[in-house]
């Protein structure tokens, strides 16, 4: 058991719960009872953390099968690179998560349709497709904009849809590119992290394509962007009071605390501190959230 915990990366798990969490959030806690739906709230959660054990069980294995999990790696350690478990094993894993995940998302079918259908298929597709397939995403620099997208955009906008059958406005499209930007702060860091090892063994990050000042400047830009879209939010309260600026200052510590330690460190065991304080930053973005709904 304590194998498949380690495989399952509990510390990633913030990257699938806060955008299920920030996409609810505007209707959960807008002072009205009579809408929102935490029984669905609570289906889409579930569905989306199992997509994402899935994924980073497919990227166990497959790192592993490619050869870009060595004992050089300066990470966490990977089950199927230490033997804990074989591929075989963690592949038929990911897979039985694969299939909790569908079986989580059929009230929301039910709720809204095919659409449901549609996102739910590509996301199991792209579990796999992140690392394995004939154009694995994370090979080919194109983890950050897969994390944007899906961990943001799709992730949120989506959540919000299951509560209310609507897309919604600027905010929630706002909250969907905030929560994306910190969630690829995540797959940045881990990225400059591995850069050496990822190069020898022919994964090519953006890391590896556009070097280490690139990493660093990408890493600025996903932790200090989303604090600056607040102001979106903020804008939208009638007052302006201490709260207010103390929320606006608070989103901006833990990001530059992250950006100093990337540009002052080089790449290495340092970078796992920092991705938790990533982590952090993006279950401190989901708890503001709930601040500011649940206040203005």
């Amino acid at each position: 058991m304590k194998s498949w915990i380690l495989a399952a990366r509990p510390k990633t798990l913030p990257a699938a719960i806060v955008p299920v969490w920030v996409g609810a959030v505007p209707v959960l806690f807008d002072g009205n009872p009579d809408t929102g739906s935490w029984v669905l709230f609570r289906f889409t959660l579930f569905s989306c953390i199992w997509i994402q054990i899935a994924t980073n069980l497919f990227n166990d294995a497959i790192d592993h099968r490619k050869g870009a999990d060595t004992e050089k790696r300066k990470g966490p350690t990977r089950v199927t690179a230490t033997g804990l478990l074989s591929p075989k094993v963690v592949m038929a894993g990911g897979l039985v998560c694969c299939i909790l995940a569908a079986l989580f998302a059929i009230p929301l079918i039910f709720e809204h349709g095919l659409i449901v259908i549609v996102i739910g298929v590509v996301s199991l597709f792209l579990a796999y497709g992140y690392t394995g397939g004939p154009f694995p995403l994370a090979y080919r620099g194109m983890g950050e904009l897969f994390v944007i997208l899906f961990f943001g955009l799709v992730a949120v906008l989506g959540s919000y849809f299951i509560q209310t059958g609507e897309i919604g406005g600027k905010e929630i499209w706002t909250l969907a590119w905030q929560c994306g930007l910190y969630s690829s702060a995540l797959i940045a860091i881990n990225n400059l992290r591995d850069v050496d090892e990822d190069r020898e063994t022919g994964k090519k990050t953006l890391a590896v394509r556009f070097g280490k000042t690139f990493a660093r400047i990408e890493i600025v830009f996903f932790c200090l962007l989303p604090a600056l879209l607040w102001q979106v939010h903020l804008a939208t309260r009638d007052g302006k009071d201490f709260v207010y600026f103390a929320v606006l200052l608070s989103s901006y510590v833990l990001g530059g605390i992250i950006c100093r330690g990337v540009c002052r460190n080089l790449p290495g065991p340092l970078m796992n501190a920092l991705l938790g304080l990533a982590a952090l930053q993006l279950v401190g973005f989901g708890t503001m959230v709930v601040w500011h709904y649940s206040t203005r």
